[in-house]
Parts: C-alpha cells; structure tokens; sequence
C-alpha cells in the first residue's frame, strides 16, 4: 500500500494514482466516519460540525479562499451562546487558571503513586514539593479572594504549574512560543466552560506578533521569572 507510510496533514488524506504514486488530496467531509453527539465541535463560522475531520475535511476543500483561511476548530461541542468575557472576568481568569494547573499536577501525581507514566522523574520530583506542602488549596470552587490569598502566600507553589503547561504545548515546533495551532488543543476543549479564555490568551500575546512567548504567558498568569 503506497499510502502505508504517507502522512497528510489535517483535512486530507492519501490517495495513490493509476500508477500507484502517493498524494494527498481533500477529505470529502460526507465521507467522514460516523461519530457521536459528544464529538460534534464548532467551527470559527459559528456551525457545529459532525466530528473534526468533518470541520478540516471542508477547511481543505475552502483552500485557498478567504473563508477557508478564517476556518478553524473554535472548541469541542456543538456551537452554542458564548458570553461575553468582562474585564472583571477576564482579571480573575487567571486565579482560577492557575489554581486549576496546579491541581492537574496534583492528580497526575496522586495516580503516579499507583501507575507510573503520567509524570517524568523530573517531573515528579518538583511536583512532590508542592503535593507535600500542607497548606495547598483542595481541588474545588474556590472564591476569588482565597485564590489569591494563596497566590500570595504560597506564590512559589503556582510557578511550575503555569511553566509546565506552557512546555506540554510547545511542541509543533518547540521553540519556546505559542502558535495558534499550538493552543487550540487546551483553548478549544475549555471554551465552553470557561469563556473569557479566548480574551485571555488574545490578551497575553503582548507585542500582537501572533505568538505567546514564555515571558509573555508567564507575565499574563503574574509569574516574575
């Protein structure tokens, strides 16, 4: 099978000619697998597509026009009222943020202890600080005064949280900034719940280059180093 070892990106697929020569070509969107409610996701045009090879699949067949270049994966879920992020929401995004990192190590760390491989050794070693710390919050609906509260109190506890997220997205390329692509992954599965993070982000990329380097999200979630 010539298109055994072809890789296409998103939105097409391989497709071998008459003479077995390997190409890739636009994924016919009716020809998408079937998939389930919980899988449909909503398109920057604001329609909720079957699946995500729906959504590319009509991205790669709009190549080229300007409605194919705004085309792109807003967040998981069927297109639904978004509110408007306030500037009083969007100033107290990041506590809440912040608080949810640190307890996502939390829970990495906990499963650790009975199945290795969420975390790396090193990884392991900096969270067990913060896991051992006695005064850290519990995972739950905190009020804002109390997240930053604990910000202040514990501030050395958040700095490795909002790090290691920065890092687990940098990888297309690892270059040390945040592309759009790059932040879709985390920015498109939170939408739904938390509003202002489109604000948020768009807000963190300071010099509007397109990119959120790391002083920049650090600088967003009040990290000084």
């Amino acid at each position: 099978d010539p298109c055994r070892n072809f890789h296409c990106k998103r939105g097409k697929v391989c497709h071998a000619d008459k003479h077995g020569k390997p190409s890739c070509v636009c994924q016919d969107p009716t020809a998408c697998p079937s998939t389930k409610d919980y899988e449909r996701v909503c398109g920057t045009d604001n329609k909720t597509y079957d699946g995500t090879c729906q959504l590319f699949g009509t991205k790669c067949q709009l190549e080229g026009t300007k409605m194919g270049r705004q085309l792109h994966l807003d967040y998981m879920g069927s297109c639904k009222y978004i509110p408007h992020c306030t500037d009083y929401e969007v100033h107290q995004f990041p506590l809440r943020m912040r608080d949810w990192l640190k307890n996502i190590l939390m829970q990495y760390y906990e499963r650790d202890l009975d199945t290795s491989g969420y975390l790396t050794e090193k990884q392991r070693s900096k969270v067990k600080k913060i896991y051992q710390n006695d005064k850290r919050l519990v995972a739950g609906d905190h009020a804002v005064e109390l997240l930053l509260h604990d910000f202040e109190k514990n501030y050395h506890m958040y700095v490795y949280p909002v790090h290691w997220q920065f890092h687990q997205l940098d990888q297309h390329p690892a270059d040390r900034l945040l592309t759009h692509s790059e932040l879709a992954p985390l920015r498109a599965s939170l939408v739904p719940m938390e509003h202002c993070i489109t604000r948020f982000f768009q807000e963190c990329d300071g010099d509007q280059d397109k990119h959120i380097a790391l002083k920049e999200w650090c600088h967003c979630f009040g990290i000084k180093e």
